[in-house]
């Protein structure tokens, strides 16, 4: 797989500073949401790529 190619929709969990509620989108396609619990922008928490490193 070739990493420069960001351009494909890639899954991201997002997750809310204030309450901690989490989400899954896909970017580009998808914009930030805001919180459906506290109306406030919801940041980027992980990249979810192929597999995990420990």
């Amino acid at each position: 797989m070739d990493r420069a190619d960001r351009s494909k929709k890639e899954p991201v969990e997002i997750i809310c500073p204030k309450c901690r509620y989490t989400e899954i989108i896909y970017f580009p396609v998808d914009d930030l949401p805001l919180c459906p619990k506290c109306k406030i922008p919801m940041i980027i928490s992980e990249l979810l790529d192929e597999g995990k490193s420990y």
